[in-house]
């Protein structure tokens, strides 16, 4: 995590990560003041997640967060769920929301805490305040997979506020910070890139186990169309073969229908001749009856023959007829059989056809499901090569950004040998210093008999507008002082010195360099 909190007073800081135990993932800062928490009846102490358990009644968002908590495996110690929460909450940017809800309540803290507390006073809402900058910062955080119970770490934050001893090396501190801010960007890209990719990767993964699937539902699918076209062409040829077979039968039937009517008909015609004969011989025996009662005896033998005939020519024709009724009720039953099979072959087919339908309309959208997926594949492996792209890409600066670590390691060792170097040649330089400063010592007591000879010169306060060492421009807060020795104007920051003159005894006003020669000088005065 990269806390940017530049503006910030270190004392600001350093209170806020002191009251927030553990939030960066180490054992917290210890606060100045006691936080110590009451003992409970059962005489064990209570823990930081006892409070922090109340903010779920307080604000219901918080739920979330205690459940979760909860619901992580590797925490065994209270100490641990509240490290866990605190990460949670930093991530959610409400830390100073929840926790501003807590501290309102102070009859609910005061079975945590004593009465002199710092979250029991005022300054406990003032850090809670400090706590709301903490929302600008995106904090990613690890819970899971870390032993949060027994965990032991510090925060190295001084890289990131202002240092006073930092203040001459500028330009130094900003390339570092930048290098470092450079790094931290690249692998939080890297790991979102990573995280996309693994993402992607699953998705394709689950992608081609639908895509599978799907083909074979279609093969499946397109099985059984095939079965079902087999069947449809399986009972359409039977359909006709049927068909075939009930037309030749009732083809059969008229033939033989129609021959025994022929039959009838021809039977009848015979019949009906005979029977007029025999009426015309009975016309003719009866005329002949009258002629002679002898030839009436033979004629009733006639007759008797002739009813025999017409007796069984009449069960002839009612044998005929029956036959003829038999042949028409089956003609009749065979046509009804006819109707309803076709009328089954006819359901049969419409429920088939149907069936074909809808496998086709299934094999369609199969079809379309299938052409999405292709295309929705095409468009993730488009984006994982952009993202691969990417992450070889941010895998050159990376390098680059090393190759420029490395650079920046071998300056240093040069500036060290350089340092080296200086400080040999300083300590040779002071040797010789020493030496001049012997001579010039006797030099300036000679340039000073002469001044004394000559008289110093005073300048006056109108000809001075920019103090002499510092150079600051002279207002109504920066005034002007006049240096004893020299007689230069400066201001009263270069000119807060007092040493004894030759020309006063009492110590008077010196400016800084006055004030370092005369002391060198005395210095090297004394045996």
């Amino acid at each position: 995590m990269t806390f940017q909190v530049w503006g910030w007073r270190r004392e600001d800081v350093s209170q806020v990560l002191a009251w927030v135990p553990d939030a960066g993932g180490g054992r917290g800062g210890v606060m100045t003041r006691k936080t110590l928490v009451r003992k409970s009846f059962l005489s064990y102490n209570k823990t930081i997640w006892g409070p922090l358990e109340l903010v779920e009644k307080l604000y219901p968002e918080a739920e979330e967060i205690g459940a979760s908590v909860r619901d992580l495996p590797g925490l065994k110690t209270p100490l641990g769920r509240a490290r866990a929460w605190l990460r949670l909450a930093l991530m959610q940017k409400k830390m100073a929301d929840y926790l501003r809800c807590l501290i309102i309540q102070r009859d609910l803290l005061s079975e945590f805490y004593e009465y002199h507390a710092l979250m029991m006073e005022e300054e406990g809402a003032v850090i809670v305040g400090l706590l709301v900058g903490l929302n600008v910062i995106d904090a990613n955080l690890c819970v899971k997979g870390e032993d949060l119970d027994s965990q032991v770490g510090v925060i190295d934050f001084s890289m990131y506020l202002k240092n006073e001893e930092d203040i001459g090396n500028k330009e130094r501190n900003v390339q570092i910070a930048a290098i470092l801010d450079q790094k931290n960007y690249v692998e939080e890209l890297n790991r979102q890139l990573n995280s996309t990719v693994s993402s992607l990767h699953s998705r394709v993964d689950s992608l081609e186990k639908s895509n599978t699937k799907l083909i074979e539902e279609l093969a499946i699918a397109k099985n059984n169309i095939i079965k079902l076209q087999e069947e449809n062409h399986q009972l359409r040829s039977e359909n006709k073969l049927i068909l075939m077979k009930t037309q030749q039968h009732l083809e059969v039937t008229k033939v033989d229908v129609e021959t025994e009517l022929q039959t009838y008909k021809h039977s009848r015609q015979g019949l009906d001749e005979m029977y007029n004969e025999a009426r015309r011989q009975l016309r003719d025996e009866s005329q002949l009856r009258q002629g002679s009662e002898d030839g009436l005896k033979e004629k009733n033998e006639i007759i008797a023959r002739l009813e025999e005939k017409t007796n069984k020519i009449t069960a002839a024709m009612r044998q005929l007829e029956q036959r003829l009724q038999q042949t028409e009720k089956a003609q009749m039953e065979a046509e009804d059989e006819d109707e309803k099979y076709l009328q089954e072959c006819l359901s049969k087919s419409d429920s088939l056809q149907k069936q074909i339908s809808q496998k086709e309309k299934q094999l369609v959208q199969l079809e379309t499901d299938l052409k999405i997926e292709k295309e929705w594949r095409q468009t993730l492996q488009e984006d994982l090569q952009k993202e691969k792209d990417a992450l070889s890409h941010l895998r050159n600066e990376t390098q680059q950004i090393i190759s420029l670590k490395k650079e920046f390691l071998n300056l240093q060792d040069e500036n060290q040998q350089l340092k080296k170097i200086y400080h040999e040649q300083e300590q040779a330089l002071q040797e010789l210093g020493n030496k001049l400063s012997e001579s010039k010592l006797k030099i300036e007591d000679i340039k000073e008999a002469n001044k004394a000879l000559q008289g110093l010169v005073w300048l006056k306060d109108k000809e001075a507008t920019h103090c002499k060492l510092c150079e600051k421009e002279f207002s109504l807060s920066k005034r002007k002082h006049h240096c004893r020795n020299c007689g230069e104007i400066f201001c009263n920051a270069c000119s807060d010195n007092e040493l004894p003159l030759p020309s006063s005894p009492k110590p008077v006003r010196v400016c800084d360099s006055c004030h370092a020669l005369l002391i060198q000088r005395c210095s090297s005065n004394l045996p």
